[in-house]
């Protein structure tokens, strides 16, 4: 009752301001090497997608009455595409990459950060002025991935009032706050990946871009204290804003019809985890082993793993999981976009296990937490807060990287299913809480307001206070 009146209030704050558009500009160099990381093409994530963090931006940000317009860049147009995500409505721009960018590619044997781990894998064996001059080139090429006329076209072209880029510690954020200054617009950076860029331009452009920006969006209360700490930000430039996912479409299904679905037996306990296959960050691995001794204890009784996703290390998970001692993981080895589809895998579960140990703001466990399942969760960058209250907030936190700790978790839930189901219905509680379009939503309003990007401000703090009461 309580989610539905702020819905109420905040539909009509919307209605009463004129609404305007944002760019958001994610991470990375081309979105073409996300997509080969995941199998996906373009023209499916266009329509299908966005998925995760994106798609619970955009439609927070649409509920109080800001239109984004999501810039992307490939090296698969020759000149700007325009689409229509069909489900939200939203503009994807997508921009041809800088040729100079794409010159500097092909000198690389593979130059996908996502799928390359090393030098050498991203330029192969190359010794002396040529491995100088690649390293170079390499250094630089990320402040030429973005397609500074094009972006600003875009920008003019749809009427945008600020710049949104995923991850304040990356080359494309530096640029864009040049960019944004340079076209008088306010820029924000927000926290996604979880990933510090190493680079040495980017080490010493990054103090001056990050407080020449309007605002940083951050999660996790840990990473808001490195920033303040590091870049000694005013506290009014940060903001904690959640991941948001709709709560409409993140319900649970039927158990037994999901399990049907999937070819599950009815009676098993079933143990799920959905994401990106990419062993270093993900620790799949940890999952395994903990998998692994857990069956070894009960050789009588039902279990399964139930995986979903695809990525860079998918040979190394089916080598591992080829390797268990029992057959009894199920793994849907591809990227889906259809978010029933997801959740009939999620609704399979009675457990949903999360090893990461590396993490920007995880937006998984809160779609598992939301669909009533219990969580087991790495304490990776973000995921303290989602289990603020621990177990009030329906899981257990275990350090990163402790196959026994994280297997001692298990084992507690699945040998006490009565209690697991509980946790489940707080899991539930806390996402309505805090990660629902609505509360994130609020977030942004009062972010925004302050920021002063739309007219009204003293109405909606007032808004913002009776909602507060």
């Amino acid at each position: 009752m309580v989610i539905e009146q702020q819905t109420q209030i905040e539909v009509t704050i919307a209605e009463r301001q004129p609404q305007f558009s944002i760019a958001l500009l994610p991470w990375g160099d081309l979105w073409d090497d996300f997509l080969e990381s995941i199998d996906v093409t373009l023209e499916a994530f266009c329509t299908d997608g966005p998925g995760g963090w994106l798609l619970g931006y955009i439609e927070a940000l649409r509920l109080v009455g800001i239109r984004t317009v999501l810039i992307l860049v490939s090296a698969q147009v020759t000149e700007p595409l325009r689409l229509q995500h069909i489900s939200t409505g939203t503009t994807i721009s997508v921009l041809p990459a800088p040729k100079t960018y794409q010159a500097i590619r092909r000198q690389m044997v593979n130059p996908n950060p996502y799928l390359a781990k090393s030098f050498e894998e991203m330029a192969g064996n190359v010794k002396g002025n040529r491995r100088r001059f690649l390293k170079g080139l390499n250094l630089v090429a990320p402040y030429l991935a973005t397609p500074l006329r094009g972006v600003f076209q875009e920008i003019r072209r749809h009427g945008c009032r600020a710049i949104l880029c995923q991850d304040y510690e990356s080359p494309r954020f530096d640029v864009c706050t040049l960019l944004g200054k340079w076209m008088r617009l306010p820029v924000f950076g927000s926290f996604q990946s979880g990933c510090f860029e190493l680079n040495r331009i980017g080490r010493s452009l990054r103090p001056f871009t990050i407080n020449a920006c309007d605002g940083l969006l951050i999660a996790p209360q840990t990473e808001i204290q490195r920033v303040s700490d590091r870049y000694h930000l005013p506290c009014h430039k940060v903001a904690q804003i959640f991941n948001p996912i709709d709560l409409k479409q993140w319900t649970a299904m039927s158990r037994d019809e999901a399990r049907a679905a999937l070819g599950l037996p009815l009676e098993a306990q079933v143990v799920v985890w959905h994401g990106r296959i990419e062993m270093s960050t993900k620790r799949l691995d940890i999952l395994l082993d903990a998998w692994a001794n857990i069956c070894a204890e009960r050789p009588k009784q039902e279990l399964r793993l139930l995986l979903l996703g695809t990525g860079q290390d998918a040979d190394v998970l089916q080598q591992r999981i080829d390797a268990l001692p029992i057959q009894n993981v199920t793994w849907i080895n591809q990227y889906i976009t259809d978010r029933s589809e997801i959740r009939r895998v999620l609704s399979a579960g009675d457990v949903y296990a999360f090893p990461s140990v590396f993490e920007g703001f995880p937006v998984a466990p809160i779609e598992a937490m939301a669909c009533g399942l219990p969580l087991v969760a790495a304490a990776a960058s973000g995921v303290p807060d989602i289990l603020n209250q621990g177990e009030a907030s329906g899981g257990l936190l275990v350090p990163c990287g402790d196959v026994v700790a994280f297997q001692s978790a298990l084992d507690r839930l699945l040998d006490q299913p009565g209690w697991a189901s509980e946790l489940g219905k707080l899991a539930r509680r806390r996402v309505e809480a805090a990660f629902s379009l609505e509360a994130v939503g609020q977030q942004f309003l009062k972010f925004f307001s302050t920021q002063q990007l739309f007219s009204g401000e003293r109405c909606k703090e007032r808004c913002i206070e009776r909602l507060g009461e």
